[in-house]
């Protein structure tokens, strides 16, 4: 993945559709999939956009990338997006060993975030994850059981949040 990697940042390429260009060179058959808000208790926390690397059809493959795109409605701090994801994890099965190990993992690769900046995550069944901040590289999580748990958290259908996770599997009509 790392060679991969590599070769994505020596690309360059022209901003579409706000998904980092790395990921775009990488594949060019990225389609947007689904978008929703999340919020808590009526605050707007971020607008979720669902992309998945596939042919066009109604559901995607298993086993095609996908990626995550998270624009930020409010600041919030490093610490806050890696205890809320640790206790997802722990919600969706993750045991207590991986949560320690994948909380290092997290305080890695996620940023702390202010309002409208834009986290991407990449998730690349079987092999792991990569993570984009303000559409720069910010690191890469090379286990592919951290990247479906963590993927899990908007994807699974035991998401806390039903509603944003049916915005993001319901594809628009094109």
């Amino acid at each position: 993945m790392k060679a991969l990697l590599a070769m994505l940042l020596l690309a360059g390429s022209t901003l579409t559709h706000a998904l980092p260009d790395a990921v775009r060179q990488e594949r060019s058959d990225w389609r947007q999939w689904g978008s929703g808000e999340m919020s808590w208790f009526g605050i707007a926390l971020y607008r979720a956009t669902l992309w998945v690397a596939a042919q066009p059809g109604a559901n995607p493959p298993a086993d095609a990338p996908s990626a995550l795109q998270l624009e930020y409605r409010r600041d919030i701090p490093r610490e806050r997006l890696v205890e809320s994801s640790v206790d997802e994890m722990r919600r969706l099965g993750a045991s207590e060993a991986q949560l320690q190990r994948w909380q290092r993992e997290l305080q890695r690769v996620l940023p702390d975030v202010r309002e409208g900046e834009t986290v991407v995550g990449v998730h690349y069944p079987g092999q792991g994850a990569v993570f984009f901040h303000r559409g720069r590289l910010n690191g890469e999580v090379s286990d592919a059981e951290f990247a479906r748990l963590f993927f899990a958290i908007w994807l699974d259908e035991r998401s806390r949040s039903p509603a944003l996770r049916a915005a993001l599997l319901t594809r628009p009509e094109r």
